[in-house]
């Protein structure tokens, strides 16, 4: 049987309009802007069916987990494996600042390059270990009883979910669709809507 997974970024927060890297951090809330595009995510899915909503349990993925699952009227359950990247010392650094602080890995950090997937910032994690946590629910909740899935994410862990799978897309905006299907045991990209 083929499964839906319909993973959306939550919507513009605070530190996105502020231009500072969020990772774990638990401070950014979402803007009107942001509000806005949990409704646009909500009415795109409305139709969609969605059994479930998976939250990330960080605030600015929850407040869009929410929204969409007042809309389409289907539970929202929270799940770690969701979260964004741990940037560690990097958290809460306006991009500037951590390309001044960190120069070299930090370029390589923001690297698409698979050679790159090992880097990370002092107490925080890599891209392979956010593939790894995230391709862990991904897979169980393919398994599940769930038909059409749909998961309030995040800018890095969405990307890095895209590369996974050979998608070459840089970055993932906020309040983007990615829709992939399971079936047989293998992940197809669908494609983005905004």
């Amino acid at each position: 049987m083929v499964k839906n997974f319909y993973i959306f970024r939550h919507g513009q927060s605070s530190y996105n309009l502020e231009g500072k890297i969020q990772g774990h951090s638990n401070n950014s809330v979402l803007t009107d802007k942001g509000i806005d595009q949990a409704y646009a995510t909500a009415d795109y899915l409305k139709n969609k069916d969605i059994d479930v909503i998976i939250s990330s349990p960080l605030r600015r993925a929850k407040q869009t987990g929410n929204i969409v699952s007042r809309v389409v009227k289907a539970p929202i359950q929270f799940d770690e494996r969701f979260t964004e990247v741990n940037v560690g010392v990097a958290e809460g650094l306006h991009y500037t600042q951590a390309q001044e602080r960190f120069g070299e890995t930090y370029q390589k950090w923001r690297s698409k390059d698979s050679a790159d997937q090992d880097i990370r910032f002092e107490n925080g994690e890599t891209k392979r270990q956010v593939r790894q946590r995230v391709f862990s629910a991904l897979e169980q909740y393919a398994q599940s009883k769930y038909n059409n899935i749909a998961i309030s994410g995040h800018g890095i862990t969405l990307t890095e979910t895209l590369h996974a799978l050979d998608i070459d897309k840089d970055e993932v905006d906020n309040g983007e669709i990615i829709h992939l299907q399971y079936d047989n045991d293998n992940w197809r990209y669908v494609g983005c809507t905004k």
